[in-house]
């Protein structure tokens, strides 16, 4: 799971397209974006959409980047938009990780041998 959030943190796209996808994706509902870009049928649970949404993301870029005339930017920012909504979901959906030992009542020399571990 880390892994496909790292890599999703290190794509580069332009600033526009970001932009747009990021005012799109406060509005994101998965149960009728998804269906629309993977297809009619279950919905996968957010890791596994997530990699097939940068699968079909990687595509749309290549073609835009070759200049192809199929390129839709339409569409482009639709995936875009389920990109960053199924990527919210995934973090949303990790344990929270919390310092152990940093609670106030403990000396300040004691937090600073702290280990992180899952809350919860």
């Amino acid at each position: 799971m880390n892994d496909i959030l790292h890599r999703l943190d290190s794509l580069r796209r332009p600033r526009l397209l970001i932009r747009t996808a990021r005012i799109g994706a406060e509005n994101y509902r998965r149960d009728i974006n998804l269906p629309r870009i993977l297809g009619h049928g279950g919905l996968p649970r957010p890791a596994p959409a997530l990699e097939q949404l940068m699968e079909i993301e990687a595509g749309m870029d290549d073609n835009r980047r070759m200049g192809e005339t199929g390129y839709s930017t339409i569409r482009h920012v639709e995936v875009m938009i389920a990109v960053m909504g199924e990527a919210r979901l995934l973090r949303a959906t990790r344990p929270m990780l919390t310092v152990v030992g940093a609670d106030p009542a403990i000396p300040a020399g004691a937090a600073a041998h702290a280990a992180l571990e899952p809350l919860g």
